[in-house]
């Protein structure tokens, strides 16, 4: 009896200033500074189903490690010099983006408007597909027919590109990494 009120008063106890519920971070994923001198871990942290309230551990995702890229059918006026080819090797992402901006031709029979369409790729250090792109959205209630157009569209555009001139620099950070490219068909088709 004595050790059921002992317990019952030890986990009463007020807490103390320094051991306070920890408050879950509003931004996730970013770094706090910390010391070995901090009565609490770094990030990322850890979760105790003896903590009060929900338990969202902050886990370290590596930033830049995937290159994602929009290209839209008709880019606007603004973006225009964006979708120009460079007249050199590639040396930078922003010439990368540029040379698939400008490969892509949007299918002319069996087009949908507001089609959208994502795939996931990356090059070898020469310019070359490591493999074919590979298909990770469309745009739902599309006909299997559609889909296929766009993602022969795709494969088609990036294979008159192929094999892109890198420099060596370029060539030797972007190989292996991955690419993910959403087609946006903003073309105003007639129904």
């Amino acid at each position: 009896m004595w050790r059921g009120i002992l317990i019952f008063l030890l986990m009463a106890a007020p807490v103390a200033a320094d051991e306070r519920p920890r408050q879950i971070n509003p931004i996730p994923f970013s770094h706090e500074p910390c010391s070995v001198l901090d009565g609490r871990p770094c990030t990322p942290s850890y979760c105790s189903p003896l903590e009060p309230g929900p338990c969202i551990p902050e886990m370290d995702y590596p930033y830049g490690q995937n290159l994602q890229l929009t290209i839209e059918s008709m880019p606007a006026e603004a973006d225009r010099a964006k979708y120009r080819k460079p007249d050199h090797d590639l040396d930078t992402i922003g010439d990368l983006f540029a040379e698939l901006r400008s490969c892509w031709s949007p299918p002319s029979t069996n087009a949908r408007e507001g089609m959208q369409m994502s795939v996931r790729f990356s090059f070898n250090k020469t310019g070359g597909l490591i493999g074919p792109p590979r298909l990770t959205y469309a745009t739902a209630g599309v006909p299997a027919g559609t889909r296929t157009t766009y993602l022969d569209a795709i494969n088609a555009s990036l294979n008159a590109c192929l094999p892109l001139k890198f420099t060596s620099g370029l060539g030797g950070a972007l190989a292996g990494r991955p690419i993910a490219i959403r087609y946006v068909d903003n073309r105003g088709l007639a129904k």
